[in-house]
């Protein structure tokens, strides 16, 4: 996460009367002009530049060689994400982060926020005309268009129960009121351009395969559904997202029960991962099921988090949930079970990852709630707005992504360093990239195919950028 400065030693530690009172007054005020007020003195911040301290960007940044960081607020002029650390030469399209961003839109159907948004995605950097990676970073955006923030004039003052609204002004005395800025789960837009870039990488690499699925709506859960044989097209044929058609019928019929009274219900999404690289995880503190449990519990709504037996491996015995070792003739070393969930002391085995998200119901509903306004008068609440009456059936592509982003990142970490040495062959490492700088062989085009496999001629390369 890169660190910034601007917060400084001397701003926590400033204990003049002058100076309390002016952030008193700036908190009361929710002011721009009382903050400004109520800032350090110039010279102040200058020194705390000069000494070094800084403090590190505040909770928007996923990631260490994979970073993401996203942006916007829900009723802002857009959203989107930088991700820094994409590898260079990899081939990605617009076409291929909108199939994922289209499963994520609202507007799909009569049990998600009737919102109409196109989410519409534009590559502003790091792909090259060709839909090569540079290997710099990557900026996507998405630009808001429908949104209403006239329907917010109730929660202006009121807090919405269970929402973020009262904790956000709790941090940090003002608060995007409209849709609900950074809390809106609009922010994860950015999380899911990201994991369509992280997601071809493993696919390529590894053949890794990500797929999450809707595997609970209130009491209803989903039975008989293969993991091993699963595809997205079972997830993707109804509007549930559930594989097994008739949990589904079940779960639209418990959402639909609850929308019409302008209520809401929760539910469990589960996700699995096929094809996981081996040995993915750092002990002790970066253990891969660590990192996934942050980024699920990340998402919007989400209050619960499992690997493979999860909870229920407690009313279990050792001999009765240890996953025995055998010899596959084909793939090695496996286990003939699976309750681990493909992590073992914190690293991937290269079994099914199998993962279970619970997400509580959305706070915004439409009944009336009692509730406590900014200037702590208890009042109640009937809030307006286009919301989802269960956020499972949208979750599950910011599952995937948010999954996607944790392998990727791991992957790059485990080859950075497990794989640094005991290579035959550096030659690339030392010189560079760009063989036609280096060897003879292929200077001038040649190389392996007689130049055949040139990505670009400068004849081509100078029609496009005319074109462009």
């Amino acid at each position: 996460m890169s660190a910034v400065t601007g917060v400084t030693h001397a701003m926590a530690t400033t204990s003049s009367a002058a100076a309390n009172g002016s952030a008193l007054k700036a908190r009361k005020s929710y002011g721009a002009a009382a903050l400004r007020n109520a800032a350090p003195a110039p010279n102040r911040v200058v020194a705390a530049r000069r000494s070094g301290m800084t403090v590190r960007a505040m909770g928007n940044t996923f990631g260490r060689m994979f970073r993401v960081t996203t942006f916007g607020e829900s009723h802002g002029g857009g959203v989107g994400c930088v991700i820094d650390g994409v590898p260079p030469r990899l081939h990605i399209t617009r076409e291929e982060l909108q199939f994922e961003l289209d499963r994520r839109r609202p507007g799909q159907s009569r049990i998600t926020t009737p919102r109409n948004e196109e989410d519409s995605c534009e590559i502003l950097s790091g792909v090259g005309l060709d839909n090569i990676t540079l290997g710099t970073p990557v900026a996507v955006l998405v630009r808001n268009k429908d949104h209403r923030s006239q329907d917010y004039g109730e929660i202006a003052v009121a807090y919405r129960p269970s929402h973020a609204d009262a904790t956000y002004d709790m941090k940090y005395g003002v608060r995007a009121i409209a849709g609900g800025g950074r809390s809106s789960a609009r922010e994860t837009i950015g999380r899911v351009a990201a994991g369509a870039i992280a997601k071809k990488i493993l696919k390529e690499i590894a053949g890794t395969e990500i797929l999450a699925y809707v595997s609970q709506v209130r009491g209803v859960v989903a039975e008989g559904v293969n993991h091993e044989t699963m595809t997205m097209e079972d997830v993707e044929s109804n509007i549930a997202r559930c594989p097994d058609a008739a949990s589904a019928e079940k779960m639209i019929a418990a959402i639909d029960e609850v929308r019409v009274r302008g209520d809401s219900c929760g539910g469990v999404v589960t996700c699995i991962v096929r094809n996981c690289p081996r040995g993915l995880g750092a002990p002790v503190f970066d253990k891969l099921e660590a990192d996934l449990a942050k980024a699920m519990m990340s998402l919007p709504a989400t209050k619960g988090f499992e690997v493979g037996s999860g909870f229920a491996g407690v009313n279990t015995t050792g001999s009765g949930h240890n996953d025995e070792f055998y010899m596959d003739p084909k793939l090695g070393l496996r286990t003939r079970t699976n309750r681990s969930g493909g992590i073992q002391g914190g690293i991937s085995n290269g079994e099914i990852v199998e993962l279970k998200i619970a997400f509580k119901p959305t706070s915004t509903i439409t009944q009336p709630q009692q509730t406590v306004n900014r200037d702590g008068v208890e009042t109640e609440l009937r809030a307006k707005g286009r919301h989802d009456p269960c956020v499972v059936p949208r979750a599950v592509p910011m599952v995937e992504a948010m999954v996607a982003l944790v392998l990727v990142d791991h992957l790059m970490m485990q080859y950075a360093q497990c794989n640094m040495l005991g290579q035959d062959d550096y030659t690339q490492l030392v010189q560079g990239n760009m063989k036609t700088l280096f060897d003879p062989a292929h200077v001038g085009g040649a190389g392996d195919a007689g130049g055949a496999k040139r990505e670009m001629s400068i004849k081509d390369m100078s029609a496009a950028f005319s074109e462009d």
